[in-house]
């Protein structure tokens, strides 16, 4: 269903990107997917797939540019050489504005792990957003002000989480409410990384499923 493409940065530099669309994909509202610490995996693809069968036009970003971890070892490697504010201000934003170009009137973020932390910095950095779902990252204090996000946002976390501590959550839940920011956060009884079926093999089918089921519902309703 999907291919890789390249798409131009706001710098000018071109990047690499898995694009998935929908069988009538002219209008059909985008979606920036950002990948887990992972990289671009067989099972990011597969979510991208996904969310095209669900009527959205996909592109994930590649940040690793073709690098894939095998091990936690290779994944913190990679993730800690990644410059996080060049994945959202250069590749998320190209991502979207290429989506835009081909038809999409509003673009949403979702990110999973470390892309749930990017999708969150996009949130409140990126005007190019019109909604963001998080999978179980959120960003350090210094990326940014979460009271600044203006878009809605939906969350879901997982009661174990041994890298997102469930207070960490909550204090971020605090500063949303207490600054009217428009959001949904859900909490399941799994831990990290519930989604992916490998990874770290903390795989629960039935939260995946019921966090799927809403992050779908919340995009149509977002992004129409």
């Amino acid at each position: 269903m999907g291919k890789t493409i390249e798409f131009a940065r706001p710098d000018g530099k071109q990047a690499p990107g898995y694009l998935s669309e929908p069988p009538h994909a002219s209008g059909a509202p985008g979606v920036v997917l950002f990948e887990e610490w992972w990289g671009l995996t067989n099972h990011i693809e597969d979510t991208a797939n996904r969310l095209a069968a669900e009527g959205f036009s996909v592109l994930v970003p590649d940040l690793y540019r073709g690098a894939v971890a095998d091990t936690r070892e290779e994944a913190g490697h990679l993730m800690e050489g990644l410059d996080f504010s060049d994945a959202v201000s250069q590749d998320a934003r190209g991502a979207a504005a290429y989506l835009k170009q081909r038809g999409a009137k509003r673009v949403g973020i979702v990110g999973f792990c470390m892309g749930g932390a990017l999708a969150m910095i996009a949130a409140m950095h990126a005007p190019d957003f019109d909604a963001a779902v998080i999978f179980y990252g959120y960003p350090p204090p210094e990326a940014g002000d979460p009271s600044t996000i203006k878009i809605p946002i939906m969350g879901h976390w997982a009661h174990h989480d041994e890298f997102f501590d469930a207070a960490g959550v909550d204090a971020l839940e605090r500063t949303l409410e207490a600054n009217r920011v428009p959001y949904e956060f859900h909490r399941y009884d799994a831990k990290h990384a519930f989604y992916n079926p490998g990874g770290l093999g903390n795989y629960h089918p039935e939260s995946a499923e019921t966090a799927w089921k809403r992050s779908v519902e919340f995009l149509r309703r977002t992004l129409g």
